[in-house]
């Protein structure tokens, strides 16, 4: 039998976009549902693919020596591995070897061998290595200050005279450009400000392309790519662009190449190195989505918060993707993970409407013609979406005119092409929700293309409207506009909880639309939105906090962060007065000089309270930190919830009650009070509802108040374990495929929803009962039987045992295992699928790899669902495939 048959695609499917109708939001003592007043988010993109094939993390049993191990056990821990995985049989690479942040290996091994290296003795978890790709950026161009002043950190500079001086901040990313005058340039490695680094990868590197995922270090962490620059500029730039923390010095660990993903064993090796480097910072803007707070990135995280290092990273864009979507690493239990806000202010070039004298911003789209910088657009024409191939017709004739296009339904590209197919000569679109947007995908073909907000294309559309002839006049100059969804959660920002119901992300920061440094050869400085802006400026605010407080212990300042953080309104409709949800925004905005200059300590910081199907009642301890007695009197502020759908979500304001003990307390200096939190959760109106809420303690009538901090909690609703793991999926079409499927790799002409789903190297076919494999390659294929299935929710554990048809009992039921996975993540999508394959053999009683004899066989899977108990049948979704004959021939 060939043993190097590998599985492909290890994710496929369809991607369903959903977009919510306005209605006007009940009031908040109906325990409604709600809709937001522009549509949900919704990603623009296909599916979602995390896992690099064939590489996989090997956990060890004992913890790393960060955790007290001693360093020969680990040492020999290792070459025991090594030594069983030969007894075993087991054909793999080492890439990488960890020992004192995380006990293990990553390694090189076809997927078929996963179930072999699980049996050996002493591995305690096999995880995947998955792939971080480096985010996109678009070209607006914000401004800086008004996202310092979003967390106060420009009131620390000036006024407080804090700049990070004496604070070495790590950055893992694609490098610095340490020329960069805002950096310390011009000058070598290492710089006056870039005092330590190493370049991982090379500058070839990319994990997505097999002729370039195998790094080659060297000692150079210039930065090719520019994300790693700009993220710098955020946390500590000085000149043009001012930082959040100024005068700190960097260490620039590049883990990317130019182009394209890295790999999360190498991000491990980057912050053994960091720690190495005496950083007392890190911050990693990269991420995983729908992961575990079990995975090593999240782990190793946590151990570094051990050795003293605070760790910062952004808790992903994947908002678009629902509920649970929240990435390791910043899902550790110690990490902070970063939401982002959207900046209160944009900077973009401006036009005049000739016929109003009302001044428009715009943003250029992508590779379409540069606007001029003078003279007048040929007269607009609505034409409406343009979405030719969804069954739009242009409403109007662009034919020697400019088309005013409406984002939505289709892609930029598309409705670029069909204006100019139909004579237009230019194109501007406005946006369907509120705020400004910089499109791609647009090929030039000859003529400008440009992104108003919905407010400019409003003002346009009613002049039309009205029978005027409009055009615009290019003035060549910028403008600064309010951005109408400033200080809101930005859209992108990827929801909680953790699949352990942890509070995650702890806190936000602004992140969309931020102007910053970028690398000299690629002009300077550029705009990004992401969490991986969000998080730098929480990293230079700690860096801030630690220069004021430099006897903070890490673990402790996430606490004062998570404390003196303001939550702020919900994006839906901002107008309703509720607070965002918990599992979104964490404890809310960061506030720099709240956190320096408060007083009041709260603690524990945040209240996740797991599932609950009643009362809840949970201890805070309040601490006057000050020098004089404080007066404190204590409040519940409810958050909204979300229920239904994991992927598409929906709003209510079915809020939580809770019952203090006290609601006032008077303490002299450096006295604490204890005060019990009853929480009573909503009544259960909808289905798996996620509430929380805030504990607020604000200091009244003294001299010197420090305002008000607070304690965020979040819930599940009821019986965790009532949300189905293995469930069917729907495709576009509204076709429903009972997944699981027991499936094989086919060539296939007709595309048909799952029936023939493209992987890449020939497509999944379901299999009727009988279906043989000669477990060999057939027409260049494997033919050997597959596994796939959805996953609406994350799963413990996943094992799939193999059952021998004639007897009714497990092969060796012993040692019987053909797939094991850890910690499984939830998919992607709501049509996304994992697959596993399966290939012909088992592990015996005396530790050996064998095949089963031919004949036929069944496979049986069993999920346990997320913090399900492993003796509790109940808390185990089974499936048993169809009967399959082994016929090697």
């Amino acid at each position: 039998m060939a043993r190097n048959l590998s599985r492909l695609a290890p994710i496929a499917g369809l991607t369903l976009i959903a977009g919510l109708v306005a209605v006007t939001p009940a009031g908040a003592d109906e325990g409604s549902e709600l809709a937001p007043l522009h549509p949900a988010p919704t990603a623009e993109n296909g599916e979602l693919t995390h896992q690099v094939q064939d590489l996989w993390f090997i956990e060890l049993e004992s913890p790393p020596t960060a955790e007290g191990t001693a360093s020969a056990l680990v040492e020999d821990e290792q070459a025991e591995f090594r030594s069983e995985a030969d007894e075993f049989g087991l054909q793999y690479t080492e890439r990488l070897s960890f020992s004192e942040l995380w006990n293990g290996l990553s390694v090189e091994m076809d997927d078929a061998q996963v179930s072999t290296a699980r049996e050996i003795p002493g591995v305690a978890a096999i995880h995947p290595v998955v792939r971080h790709e480096i985010p996109d950026f678009d070209d607006s161009s914000p401004e800086m200050d008004t996202a310092l002043g979003m967390t106060g950190a420009d009131i620390v500079q000036s006024e407080l005279g804090l700049s990070g001086e004496g604070l070495r901040v790590a950055v893992m990313d694609t490098g610095v450009d340490y020329t960069h005058p805002d950096l310390g340039g011009p000058g070598g490695f290492p710089s006056e400000r870039v005092v330590a680094g190493h370049d991982f990868v090379g500058d070839d590197f990319n994990a997505s392309v097999p002729a370039r995922n195998h790094p080659v270090p060297d000692d150079d962490p210039q930065d090719c790519n520019g994300h790693g620059t700009h993220v710098a500029g955020i946390i500590g730039a000085q000149g043009q662009v001012t930082g959040v923390a100024p005068d700190v010095v960097f260490g620039a660990y590049k883990v990317f190449g130019c182009t394209g993903s890295t790999t999360s064993d190498i991000m491990i090796a980057a912050m053994e190195q960091a720690l190495a480097d005496d950083m007392d910072v890190l911050n990693m803007s990269v991420g995983s989505a729908h992961t575990w707070p079990q995975y090593p990135t999240a782990v190793a995280s946590d151990n570094l918060v051990d050795e003293g290092m605070v760790v910062v990273a952004s808790i992903g864009n994947e908002g678009a993707s629902g509920l649970y979507s929240a990435g390791a690493p910043g899902l550790g239990a110690d990490v902070i993970g970063v939401a982002a806000y959207d900046n209160t202010h944009i900077r973009a070039n401006a036009a005049e409407v000739t016929q109003s004298g009302e001044t428009i911003a715009y943003m250029e789209m992508d590779d379409a013609v540069l606007p001029p910088t003078s003279g007048e657009t040929d007269e607009l024409v609505y034409v409406g979406r343009g979405c030719l191939a969804a069954g739009d017709e242009l409403e109007g004739d662009p034919e020697g005119r400019t088309a005013l296009m409406v984002r939505g339904e289709c892609t930029f590209g598309e409705k670029y092409d069909a204006a100019l197919a139909a004579g237009a000569t230019g194109v501007v679109i406005h946006n369907n929700l509120p705020g400004m947007f910089a499109g791609g995908g647009i090929v030039d073909q000859g003529a400008f293309s440009v992104g108003v907000s919905d407010e400019a294309g409003a003002h346009l559309r009613e002049l039309l409207e009205g029978g005027e002839s409009v055009t615009l006049t290019w003035t060549g100059e910028e403008t600064t506009i309010p951005n109408p969804t400033g200080g809101l959660i930005s859209s992108f920002s990827s929801y909680g909880l953790s699949a352990d119901l942890d509070i995650k992300p702890d806190l936000g920061a602004p992140g969309g639309l931020i102007n910053s440094t970028y690398p000299m050869a690629k002009g300077g400085y550029a705009t990004i939105s992401g969490t991986s802006m969000s998080s730098p400026h929480v990293a230079g605010g700690v860096a801030l906090l630690l220069e004021a407080r430099p006897d903070l212990a890490a673990h402790d300042v996430r606490d004062v962060l998570q404390n003196t953080a303001d939550p702020t309104a919900w994006w839906g409709n901002p107008d309703l007065g509720a607070l965002d949800n918990v599992h979104r925004q964490g404890a809310g905005m960061l506030d720099v000089p709240g956190s320096i200059l408060t007083t009041t300590g709260l603690s524990p910081a945040k209240l996740p309270l797991g599932a609950t199907e009643g009362p809840v009642t949970e201890t805070v301890t309040i601490t006057n930190g000050g020098d004089e007695q404080a007066t404190y009197e204590i409040a519940h502020a409810p958050a909204l919830g979300t229920h239904g759908n994991t992927f598409a979500p929906s709003f209510n304001d079915a809020y939580a009650q809770a019952d203090l003990s006290e609601d006032k307390v008077t303490l002299g200096p450096g006295e604490s009070a204890e005060v019990e939190v009853t929480v009573t959760p909503p009544a259960r109106e909808y289905a798996q509802m996620l509430y929380g809420g805030y504990v607020e303690v604000t200091e009244v009538g003294g001299a010197a108040e420090t305002g008000t901090v607070r304690v965020p909690y979040a819930a599940y609703n009821g019986d965790y374990q009532e949300i189905e793991a293995m469930t069917p999926i729907t495709d576009a079409n509204g076709n429903v495929h009972e997944l699981p499927w027991l499936t094989r790799i086919s060539q296939c002409e007709v595309f048909t929803g799952l029936e023939c789903a493209d992987t890449g190297g020939g497509t999944f076919r379901n299999q009727p009962d009988g279906a043989t494999f000669s477990m060999d390659w057939v027409d260049g294929l494997p033919d050997v039987p597959y596994v796939i299935a959805h996953f609406d929710h994350h799963v413990t554990r996943l094992e799939m045992t193999v059952v021998d048809e004639r007897t009714g009992r497990p092969v060796h039921p012993d040692r019987n295992v053909a797939v094991s996975v850890d910690h499984v993540n939830r998919s992607a999508t709501s049509t996304a699928f994992f697959s596993y394959v399966w290939d012909g053999t088992v592990v015996d009683s005396r530790n050996r790899v064998t095949d089963v004899r031919d004949g036929d066989y069944r496979l049986r899977a069993r999920a346990l669902k997320a913090l399900g108990d492993p003796e509790n049948p109940d808390h185990w979704e089974t499936w048993t495939s169809p009967v399959i004959t082994i016929d090697r021939g």
